[in-house]
């Protein structure tokens, strides 16, 4: 089965952007020790509103599932939902444009 891209958006909840990003260092690492996403170099950007983007890529679509079995990454997800909200594409305004630009991270 092929690989599956994704696209994870975390907005910062208020003072929280420090702290999120600290998570976010060690969120990649974990899914990579759980044998869960490819070694695809990770895209990390940070839209004008403050939401982070992570791009990465799954193994397979089992790995979303064993993701989710995983106490380690539930514990970071657990985490990163304490400190900012989820969100998708469409919530950002640079999704009103055909070519959006993102600051690298």
């Amino acid at each position: 089965m092929s690989a599956l891209v994704f696209m994870a958006l975390y907005r910062p909840k208020t003072g929280k952007e420090n702290e999120l990003k600290e998570i976010l260092k060690v969120h990649i690492p974990v899914l990579r020790e759980e044998d869960l996403i490819t070694e695809r170099e990770l895209l990390t950007l940070q839209a004008e509103d403050g939401t982070i983007i992570e791009i990465a890529e799954w193994k397979s679509s089992e790995a979303i599932d064993k993701a989710h079995q995983s106490e380690k990454v539930m514990a970071i997800w657990n985490q990163i939902g304490a400190l900012a909200e989820l969100t998708n594409l469409s919530s950002l305004a640079e999704a009103q444009y055909p070519f959006p630009n993102f600051k690298a991270i």
